[in-house]
């Protein structure tokens, strides 16, 4: 099978340079697992051929993804899918210091937020919602289940429980929770947030577009309001491979 027919040719009908053009194929091809870990591409004279591009923009398209952390150069031998095998896109660092949402992080590093529902529903609060948000038992509750996107790669598995005072219907989250919840006037202002690593299930991969077992950061947000009561209630899966957590520590 050729280079071509393996991750597909450029399109001409999209704007913007022919070296990012080959990136993105290239890119998307290792998301899909159609070019893993390991495996060498071909020479930069086999892809100004098959191209038709200069040498030039071949190297910057290559260029980038070695920076990128996505290929890497063997002296000798060539260039190869990296080992590491990160997705489509540099690694984002979230950082623990800031309590931002999402579609803020992805926003704020360049990159454009999306998500699909999984599910979206109103229902009675169980006894794990009831302790972690401080309700009632038969408490009503809003339940939010969704996949994270960025620039179009799935990120994150998020499952986020919300108070029944705390929005006006089940249906007042669009694209970002934090921003219906500012809407709705109970944003809140601090969170407390706990971290574990863990092997996604055969679900949770599929959903993700990685292998069973991959290694997944799971974590548990309890986020609150300025007179202490509990707004929010998340569980996330978060890909190993694309995320890193950053915190900023001081001796103060």
């Amino acid at each position: 099978m050729s280079f071509v027919h393996h991750i597909g040719a450029l399109d001409e009908g999209v704007a913007g340079p022919r070296y990012m053009r080959l990136q993105k194929l290239i890119r998307q091809a290792i998301d899909d697992r159609r070019l893993t870990a390991g495996e060498a591409l071909p020479s930069e004279r086999e892809l100004c051929e098959t191209y038709e591009l200069s040498r030039v923009t071949i190297r910057k398209a290559i260029d980038g993804l070695v920076d990128d952390g996505l290929l890497e150069r063997r002296q000798g031998a060539g260039t190869f899918v990296s080992g590491q095998a990160p997705t489509g896109a540099a690694r984002v660092e979230k950082s623990f210091s800031m309590l931002s949402s999402f579609s803020e992080d992805m926003l704020s590093r360049g990159r454009k937020p999306g998500n699909a529902w999984l599910d979206r529903a109103e229902g009675a609060v169980n006894p794990e919602e009831a302790l972690g948000l401080g309700l009632s038992p038969r408490s009503r509750v809003y339940r939010f289940q969704r996949i994270r996107y960025a620039d179009g790669q799935p990120m994150a598995l998020e499952q986020a429980t919300i108070p029944g005072w705390g929005l006006p219907s089940v249906h007042a989250v669009d694209a970002s929770l934090y921003g219906a919840l500012e809407q709705a006037g109970y944003r809140p202002v601090r969170a407390l947030q706990r971290v574990r690593a863990i092997g996604c299930n055969e679900e949770q991969a599929e959903l993700l577009k990685i292998a069973p077992n991959d290694p997944c950061l799971f974590i548990e947000r309890r986020a609150f309001l300025a007179d202490g009561r509990a707004i929010e209630l998340t569980h996330s899966w978060y890909r190993g491979d694309a995320y890193d957590l950053v915190a900023e520590l001081s001796d103060g």
